[in-house]
């Protein structure tokens, strides 16, 4: 049969398909690619944080339990634990499951999942679940927070919004994000939010400026953003009310300064497992404070081990982008390692009295919820973003050529 020919099978002849072809998905074969493929330092210390977790709620857990606890229903002690153990289980299947699937597909799945978050996101303010004055959270027989699983779609579409300035250098990149972060901001000012509001908008300024931001234009944006957060100061009370209370110093029993003395209570070594003292009175204990039971429990020896498998996790992620050649993947790998490394910090210098409270969690310590999952998804893109082929040679991007060729337009 010559080369332009088509064949045509005789009646009852089989044909040879392509070795592999009409077979079932091999999940071996994949499994086996994933492993070679995989950054498996990355994946270590995730599993270190996530081990950390489960020992850090199983000490906040009685701490949360009798705070939570009423005259009719009395929590166990270990509640929050047992429920920690299954999230971090399906957090678990989350991270390998997200960390598995082709780029491509978790592209289009997370700017589709940007497009849901933001529309229920939308609906928060009428029809959310108010949790201590804030409108956060919407009841779909759970309780979900939409902005936790926009950040993970929001670095992903993001980084395919700015990637668009490969094909085309004269489309509004810039503008179109600033747009969209934009929106994200106010939705979350209405709940009110203004602790992801600076998070979305730091990822943002991380990725514009990798993507070619003239120089020029840096200045102007943080003398925007600095504009915008005077306006906050002046216009919008939950802003305000923050800042007076970290500016004018915290006062007794004060969350963040019963935090604050909860962290130090141990000392260098602290007072041993479950035998904290000061966590009972430290309200989220197992969320939003988790950091200072440890403090108190296990010592700041242990909390500086903590910072540094967070500030190893930032570092693995950058060395894994020096030999990447594709603008889409840095952008990507950079604001999920904004969000999640932002998040991270945050929550550590409220607990230090560093910064004012935010109602954020540590991520992969902390209990929670849709947020537990929304961060092993955030992993799982992570780890999805940094495999590399170990036979494939790429040649880097070069950052200060597209620096460059912006500057000279």
């Amino acid at each position: 049969m010559s080369g332009g020919e088509i064949y045509i099978p005789r009646p009852g002849e089989k044909l040879a398909l392509p070795r592999g072809a009409g077979k079932n998905f091999d999940w071996q074969h994949e499994l086996r690619v994933w492993w070679r493929e995989v950054d498996r330092v990355l994946l270590a210390l995730v599993i270190a944080l996530m081990l950390i977790g489960t020992l850090a709620v199983a000490a906040a857990s009685p701490a949360s339990a009798a705070r939570l606890s009423t005259p009719e229903t009395t929590l166990p002690d270990l509640y929050f634990f047992q429920s920690h153990i299954v999230l971090q289980f399906m957090g678990l299947g989350v991270m390998i499951g997200t960390s598995l699937m082709p780029m491509q597909l978790l592209r289009r799945g997370s700017i589709v999942l940007a497009a849901v978050m933001l529309f229920l996101m939308c609906l928060v303010p009428l029809i959310g679940h108010e949790v201590n004055g804030a409108k956060r959270w919407l009841n779909i027989g759970m309780s979900l927070q939409p902005s936790e699983f926009l950040k993970p779609a929001f670095a992903i579409s993001m980084a395919w919004i700015l990637s668009w300035k490969v094909r085309d250098p004269k489309i509004p990149v810039i503008g179109a994000s600033g747009a969209y972060v934009a929106m994200i901001g106010a939705l979350l000012m209405l709940q009110p939010n203004l602790g992801d509001a600076i998070l979305f908008i730091g990822a943002w300024f991380v990725m514009v400026m990798l993507a070619g931001l003239p120089l020029q234009r840096i200045g102007m944006l943080v003398g925007g953003g600095v504009a915008l957060l005077a306006a906050a100061y002046m216009f919008y009370d939950n802003a305000r009310n923050r800042i007076d209370a970290f500016l004018g110093g915290p006062t007794a029993y004060d969350h963040v300064d019963l935090a604050s003395r909860t962290l130090q209570a141990g000392g260098w070594f602290g007072s041993g497992f479950w035998l904290g003292e000061q966590k009972m009175r430290l309200p989220e204990a197992h969320t939003d404070y988790i950091f200072s039971v440890i403090g108190e429990e296990f010592g700041l020896v242990v909390c500086g081990l903590i910072v540094v498998l967070y500030l190893a996790i930032v570092l693995r992620v950058l060395v894994r982008m020096v030999e990447e050649d594709r603008l889409f993947i840095i952008l990507a790998a950079s604001g999920l390692t904004a969000l999640f490394g932002g998040q991270a910090f945050i929550n550590m210098l409220v607990n230090l009295q560093l910064f004012p409270s935010k109602g954020m969690t540590l991520p992969l310590i902390s209990y929670g919820g849709s947020s537990t999952l929304a961060i092993c998804f955030t992993v799982g893109l992570l780890l999805a973003v940094t495999r590399r082929n170990p036979y494939l040679q790429r040649e880097p991007f070069d950052l200060k050529a597209s620096f460059e060729s912006e500057d000279a337009k």
